[in-house]
């Protein structure tokens, strides 16, 4: 395949795979390789991010139990909505983090410091929103079982 993006759509998922980024920068040719770039996201987070991998077996954690504990469907709903809310945040803090760091060249900036502290900010707001929001719903059921 040339440098550039082909314009034809490829016949198999498998040749997405493929496709090399160097014109990342460019709008997708297709649906599928927009998709494929976002699941590379979603690997590069997973594989490198500590905290995404924490925040995505805690958020697991929560949806499991709530679906043991037979909450009520919009409250399983919730808990998935604010676990999938930092598992967003932290894709959004990684990203930034890139950023800032591609930018300053990885020397320290005080505006630097600030733009980084601040999606490390977001991301611990929406965890403990989380939190709050899970505790809220599950721990009720949680203890009525235990009694």
């Amino acid at each position: 395949m040339s440098k550039e993006l082909s314009t034809s759509t490829p016949k198999r998922p498998e040749k997405v795979a493929a496709i090399k980024r160097e014109l990342s920068w460019q709008v997708s040719s297709n649906l599928l390789i927009s998709f494929h770039y976002a699941w590379c996201g979603m690997v590069y987070a997973f594989r490198t991010q500590r905290n995404f991998r924490v925040h995505l077996v805690i958020g697991s954690l929560a949806m499991g139990l709530a679906v043991f504990l037979r909450l009520k469907s919009v409250e399983i709903a919730v808990i998935g909505l604010t676990s999938g809310l930092v598992l967003v945040m932290e894709l959004l803090n990684t990203a930034i983090e890139s950023v800032v760091d591609l930018t300053v060249n990885q020397n320290f900036h005080e505006l630097a410091k600030i733009a980084k502290d601040c999606a490390a900010a977001a991301v611990l707001v929406s965890a403990m929103a989380a939190v709050l929001v899970a505790g809220t719903l599950l721990l009720p059921p949680l203890l009525a079982l235990l009694r």
